[in-house]
């Protein structure tokens, strides 16, 4: 077994392919370009153990041709898309809406993912205040879709969650919401 493989347990100290993948790992996550010593503090090691792992990882990036890049940045290390590839990243950014959500819009999407389908008068009901403008934004944002229309008076559209509300939260399927129980639990 190689001895990179294998955390030392005398000195608890990680081998070099867990120390690439816990820095990749760290970098992948951070927003902006962090810097060594906030690696090092992360991760308890070496200063130069960082240093070498970053190196490295920089160099198989760079040598199985990745679309990524891992390349220190404004006095840190971030992991980016290569330079080469800003005109396709830039047409697939412009074609996805915006994530960011007005307190209205969040309040909107949570009476439709609890209570869906659900008509744009239940809404009102539940929030008590006008949802129209956050419906748009939501189906803009195509975080809802339509469900068909409800057999009542006036036959409203009925709304429900879509695939890519889903995948913004990170959830399999509605089943992994918070319970309202756990919410309540929250205001007590």
């Amino acid at each position: 077994m190689p001895s990179d493989k294998v955390t030392t347990e005398s000195t608890g100290r990680r081998s070099v392919s867990e120390l690439k993948a816990a820095v990749e790992a760290l970098i992948f996550v951070s927003d902006e370009p962090l810097p060594v010593r906030s690696i090092v503090k992360l991760l308890g090691e070496e200063k130069e153990a960082i240093e070498s792992a970053l190196e490295q990882l920089s160099s198989e990036f760079s040598e199985r041709e990745s679309g990524l890049q891992v390349r220190e940045i404004a006095g840190g290390w971030q992991m980016s898309t290569r330079t080469e590839f800003h005109e396709e990243v830039r047409e697939f950014l412009k074609s996805k809406p915006s994530a960011k959500l007005s307190l209205a819009s969040l309040e909107t999407l949570a009476v439709i993912a609890y209570k869906q389908p659900v008509t744009v008068p239940e809404i009102l009901e539940i929030r008590g205040v006008q949802s129209a403008s956050s419906i748009k934004t939501l189906l803009d944002k195509r975080l809802i879709i339509s469900r068909g229309r409800k057999d009542t008076v006036g036959k409203p559209m009925q709304y429900g969650t879509s695939r890519d509300f889903l995948i913004q939260f990170g959830l399999k399927d509605l089943s992994e919401l918070p319970s309202i129980e756990d919410f309540e639990d929250l205001v007590q």
